[in-house]
Parts: C-alpha cells; sequence; structure tokens
C-alpha cells in the first residue's frame, strides 16, 4: 500500500466510498461472489469501472484484516483519507445555519466511534468534532461499524476540544452535556438554535475542565435497575429526539 493509505472493509463502508466523488480509492480487493453482489445492488452504476480489483478468497481477505476480529463481507478497499474539514471556517461559511454537531471527549473505541457518525449522519447532523489524538482515522473497525456514514459526515478533528467548544460558543452555539451526575432530562429542554451535543468517554465521562464549557448539563432517563447505556446507545436516543423536534419546528 500507498504510505497514506489504509484499508476499510464491508459492503456499505466499500460502496459508499466508491460513491463518493471526494473520496481516492486506489484498489478493491474482494471475492467475485461480492462484486456480482454489489454490482446486482447498485444498477446502473458502475462503481468499479474507474478502480482496480483484484480478487481474493475469504481466507485471503482475512489475512489482509490482520489482527482485527471483523466481518468483511467479501471485500475490502484501500482509499485515501479525505481532505481535513476545519472547524471555524464551516462555521464562518454557514452563519445563518441551525446547524447541530456531536462533540466526542476521549472516545477511544472504533466501534462506538463508527456506531456514532453512523448514527449522526442517519439523523442529518451536520458533523462531529473528536480530539484529533484519540481519533482512529485508519481502523477498520471503525469503518465497518459506522457503515458508509464516513462518507455522508463532516468529522473535525481538532487539537483542543474545549479551545473548540469556546470557539462555538462565541459563535452562538448552546453547549449541552451529557452526565451522569445531571439532574435534568433532555427531553425537557427546548432544541431550537445552534447546539454541540457533548459526550465523555466510555468509562469516565466528561472531564471537569470540560464540563465548564457546558451551558446545560442533561442525562437520559433509564430505569434504575440499570446503571448506564452504552455511550453510541445514547447519542442514538438523543439524536433520534432531536431530529423529531426539529422537523416539528
Amino acid at each position: 500500500m500507498k504510505k497514506n493509505t489504509f484499508l476499510i472493509a464491508g459492503k456499505h463502508s466499500v460502496e459508499e466510498a466508491l460513491k463518493n466523488p471526494l473520496r481516492k480509492v486506489s484498489k478493491v480487493y474482494l471475492t467475485e461472489d461480492a462484486k456480482r453482489l454489489i454490482n446486482r445492488s447498485n444498477q446502473p452504476l458502475n462503481l468499479f469501472q474507474k478502480v482496480s480489483t483484484i480478487f481474493k478468497t475469504r481466507r485471503e481477505l482475512n489475512n489482509l484484516c490482520g489482527k482485527d476480529d471483523i466481518i468483511h463481507q467479501g471485500i475490502l478497499a484501500e482509499v485515501e483519507p479525505l481532505e481535513d474539514i476545519n472547524l471555524k471556517d464551516f462555521i464562518i461559511k454557514n452563519p445563518n445555519e441551525n446547524l447541530n454537531f456531536i462533540a466526542l471527549e476521549e472516545v477511544t473505541d472504533p466501534r462506538n466511534i463508527g456506531s456514532i457518525i453512523r448514527t449522526a449522519a442517519s439523523f442529518d447532523f451536520d458533523g462531529i468534532i473528536v480530539k484529533e489524538r484519540s481519533y482512529p482515522s485508519k481502523s477498520k473497525l471503525l469503518y465497518k461499524s459506522a457503515s458508509g456514514g464516513t462518507e455522508h459526515l463532516n468529522i473535525f478533528k481538532v487539537s483542543n476540544l474545549n479551545t473548540a467548544l469556546r470557539l462555538l460558543k462565541s459563535n452562538n452555539f448552546w453547549v449541552s452535556a451529557f452526565d451522569v451526575n445531571a439532574k435534568k432530562n433532555f427531553t425537557s429542554h427546548n432544541w431550537s438554535g445552534k447546539n454541540v451535543l457533548l459526550f465523555g468517554s466510555e468509562g469516565h465521562g466528561l472531564k471537569e475542565k470540560t464540563l465548564i464549557n457546558a451551558d446545560y448539563k442533561f442525562k437520559v432517563n433509564i430505569s434504575k435497575k440499570m446503571e448506564s447505556l452504552n455511550i453510541s446507545n445514547t447519542v442514538s436516543i438523543v439524536c433520534h429526539y432531536l431530529k423529531t423536534q426539529i422537523n416539528k419546528s
């Protein structure tokens, strides 16, 4: 592989990468059955017309996946990263839009991040903000969990999350932190305007210095029999609710 390329796996991940004019796909490794299936489900598109395809057995594809515990569905692609998007430039170009972002602090599990990306794309959020050093940008597990969502969502990688939050607040965004110690249920809030939904790590939640930048603190009410929800499940619930509220307005 080229120095800056990496592998993604799974039918939806590869399909959406091939459909994305901004994504450079160098090669596709796949079984003959997988190619027939993808061509049949994407008629009249010819997704493989401009890309080098190399047939492999499932065992060979397993070897390409390495130690990753991943179901490749008979197809992998060698891709280049998308061009980075600058958060400040984006909000300057969209000053009058009621944008909705998700911000993650120290969330590192690629499956969880991928699921969150899939959710954000599914409910038409405007982007996800992640800390650059903790974002596994070339993880096959992330791309498989995102199920093609990485091709449809703005992903803003920032060096300092608190600096990014202060920038957003100065541009009329409301920052809402989801914290286990919060008292107010998120469904009682008016979600009009520009919003940043802030979520912390799977184990430790949000840091105190990050919570200082939150305008609101919310929780998701669940049964007292359970201690907590997985972060990706929590994000899904919140995003679905916000989408329904936005559609009503």
